[in-house]
């Protein structure tokens, strides 16, 4: 009975409003502003997808998907979304949560035992990678990986995680932890991390789980961690910003082999995500199949990081990532969200859940205004700023049309 105390708090008011719809000014605007962002070069290529509960409300196209042969952009183009796959492997999480197969505040070490006694770094030096630690003062929880305050980094946004990996050739989540369980933010493997506990609970892989169920039930038909050869056709070219401020193509690799992982490795096209927000906006369920609980929709969307915020992340290559996220020291975290803090004019509502993958793919979902909201390009790097600069863009226009 313990474990099903958290749902208590967490009823949802029904809505009887009619969910939102764009105007017809806006869906032109929107459209307007997107083939004029392409036609400059802000971007080579944008598909952008708007929903409500009931279906989508914009879902267009722009640009070019392959600047080498100007293969155009289509609304099914296919891109790498990274760590868009980190709230579908959360909402796997939550799932065995409410079949009270895991709790949220197990130690981690229940299911892989690796991760028993943690340590913390106590002593670094970066110039030569030599460091101290000591033992954590609590166990590592599935609440700690849901909410990124395991204390697990990334190289590529942590100088002292791209030093300890060069110096020990571990992986990002075998190294000492950056603080203490609960203690701190910091964006990094955590998610990698549930992606094997929900392998060890359910007894299946982790791709065999979010097909069966979550990607099929919701229709997601076009998302997958290998890419068909029927398909290939389809994908996004990655397009770097060079020194000069121009986009280089990058060839396009001649396989797209498979990498699964909680963190990372799904392909998809932005339709086919705004199915999955549909499904958080139905508060769990699609058309008649209920994959989550109201009670954990609205824990996912609700903080759950207690006074801990979101910290800025220093990127250690600037060719891969500027510095992130929006809304340091302000935004939580729910369980696989950053959670906006900030009421502003023409954006979405406090307590609205985002993340974003390193291309340049980016969501939000907004249970205010109920209406979601999927930018998908495919750019560095990640938060560069003509590409921030077009998702900014039509947030403001779908929120100035939005009636």
């Amino acid at each position: 009975m313990k474990r099903l105390l958290w749902f208590l708090p967490l009823l949802l008011v029904v809505s009887v409003s009619a969910a939102p719809t764009l105007t017809t000014a806006g869906t032109s605007s929107l459209s307007a502003l997107l083939k004029d962002a392409t036609a400059r070069g802000d971007v080579p290529g944008v598909v952008v997808a708007v929903v409500n509960q009931d279906g989508l409300l914009y879902h267009e196209a722009f640009g070019l998907s392959r600047t080498v042969g100007s293969q155009p952009m289509a609304r099914d183009t296919i891109f790498n979304m990274a760590s868009m796959t980190k709230p579908i492997t959360s909402t796997a999480i939550m799932m065995l949560v409410d079949e009270g197969k895991l709790k949220l505040d197990d130690d981690v070490a229940r299911y892989l035992p690796k991760y028993k006694d943690p340590v913390v770094i106590s002593r670094f030096n970066l110039a030569d990678g030599s460091y101290e630690t000591r033992p954590a003062k609590r166990p590592m929880t599935i609440r700690h990986l849901l909410t990124h305050t395991s204390g697990i980094g990334y190289t590529f946004s942590n100088a002292t995680v791209a030093k300890l990996v060069e110096k020990t050739g571990k992986s990002e989540a075998d190294l000492p932890l950056l603080f203490d369980p609960g203690e701190g933010w910091a964006y990094g493997a955590s998610t990698r991390v549930l992606g094997d506990v929900v392998a060890v609970v359910s007894g299946q892989t982790l791709d065999a789980f979010l097909t069966a169920r979550i990607l099929e039930p919701l229709g997601m038909h076009d998302t997958s961690y290998l890419v068909p050869p029927a398909k290939y056709g389809r994908v996004v070219a990655t397009n770097a910003r060079g020194a000069d401020g121009k986009f280089v193509e990058r060839p396009m690799p001649a396989t797209l082999p498979a990498s699964v992982a909680g963190d990372g490795g799904l392909y998809g096209t932005a339709g086919d995500y705004a199915l999955f927000l549909r499904m958080l906006l139905n508060h769990g369920k699609a058309g008649n199949v209920r994959l989550l609980s109201e009670g954990a929709v609205k824990a996912m969307l609700t903080s759950q990081s207690g006074a801990v915020t979101a910290q800025l992340q220093q990127s250690t290559n600037q060719s891969l990532s500027r510095n992130f996220p929006v809304g340091v020291g302000r935004d939580h975290w729910g369980f696989g969200f950053q959670l906006a803090a900030e009421r502003v004019a023409n954006r979405r509502s406090p307590g609205s859940g985002t993340w974003a993958g390193i291309f340049n793919t980016h969501f939000f979902i907004d249970p205010v205004r109920q209406v979601g909201v999927v930018v998908m390009m495919q750019t560095l790097p990640f938060y560069d700023e003509p590409s921030m600069k077009v998702y900014d863009a039509v947030e403001d226009a779908v929120y100035r049309n939005l009636k």
